[in-house]
């Protein structure tokens, strides 16, 4: 029998970072705000090489029959024309019909850009974009590594550079918004040096709540219960909630048990375990203090903890403070 063909992988579009106006474009992913910087990209593009554009953007949902025609006519001063066609998966019957018919026929001279955030409606009219338009993914970024490459990109587009540990701290402390990581790039652009380091990204985010709770965390895994102790109540006086606190703590002995006694590379267990290769790094050098059952007591406190922070204990702070002593004293000595 001969061997069965692998089916061809899909074309790759350029990014949301190097996307070049084309009479249409489809940016497909529920990141926003990464749609959103392609389309600054696009807008400025043509009004660089025009030296001015119309720019208009559309509602799938409260499209009105015939716009998209008017929209893309030629207007009075000739000017370029840049139509964004918003939340495509809330399209209305009126927009499936007027786009599947431009898109046959598009106009040489304008650009139009339809943003698809996902799901089957208007199945026709994505196939017919997919065969036909400039398709660019703008995904949320998936993990760590994702995050932290996003971070080093914003520095070296501007000429700046960032260390490694200050960009995975920088990731660590924004949270899961990359609208937010980039703000607090841009924040750093604006105000820091041209090269970023550790005590730098402390400096400004050091006080924000996920960057305390990995504090807290790192501390307890190396087995210093004073100074995991120390800054949980630091915390605790500026207001952090024990819930987020209880998350970090899960997460990183989550990942402290998962490569415990497994033999390979960072960079062979990220993708089995989901972390990125630095993550794995460190929590490869915390299991050394660990046995089995050191991990196992460990979490069942987390568990506890997680339940009591919950709602089921009317002293959260306490649980979690019995937690991070709980992890801190299990071992055999501080590394």
């Amino acid at each position: 029998m001969p061997p069965r063909k692998r089916p061809a992988a899909a074309p790759t579009g350029p990014s949301w970072r190097d996307v070049e106006p084309s009479p249409l474009i489809l940016l497909t992913g529920k990141e926003d705000y990464l749609a959103a910087r392609a389309v600054d990209r696009i807008r400025s593009m043509v009004k660089e090489a025009n030296g001015g554009v119309e720019f208009t953007r559309v509602d799938a949902a409260t499209y009105g029959a015939g716009q998209l025609s008017v929209l893309a006519s030629p207007s009075l001063f000739d000017d370029a024309k840049v139509i964004v066609v918003e939340d495509l998966a809330q399209m209305n019957d009126d927009l499936l019909q007027d786009a599947l018919a431009y898109v046959q026929q598009p106009d040489s001279d304008v650009v139009v850009v339809f943003a698809h955030s996902g799901g089957t409606r208007g199945k026709k009219l994505l196939d017919a974009l997919k065969a036909t338009a400039v398709v660019v993914e703008c995904a949320p970024l998936k993990n760590d590594r994702d995050k932290v490459d996003f971070v080093r990109h914003e520095f070296r587009v501007h000429g700046r550079t960032i260390d490694p540990d200050a960009a995975r701290a920088l990731t660590e402390a924004v949270g899961t918004s990359t609208s937010e990581l980039a703000a607090a790039c841009a924040q750093l652009l604006s105000d820091g040096p041209d090269h970023v380091t550790y005590d730098d990204v402390d400096t400004y985010y050091g006080g924000r709540v996920e960057a305390t709770a990995f504090k807290v965390a790192d501390a307890a895994l190396a087995g210093r219960s004073e100074i995991a102790l120390k800054l949980w109540r630091q915390a605790l006086d500026t207001g952090t909630d024990p819930v987020p606190m209880v998350a970090a703590l899960a997460s990183k002995v989550r990942l402290v048990a998962a490569v415990h006694g497994v033999r390979g590379s960072a960079h062979q267990l990220a993708g089995q375990v989901g972390a990125a290769p630095w993550q794995v790094e460190r929590a490869q050098q915390e299991t050394r203090r660990f046995e089995q059952a050191d991990l196992v007591a460990a979490l069942r406190a987390l568990a506890e903890a997680d339940a009591q922070v919950k709602g089921e204990s009317k002293d959260a702070a306490y649980a979690v403070e019995r937690a991070i002593t709980t992890i801190a004293l299990s071992g055999r000595h501080a590394i």
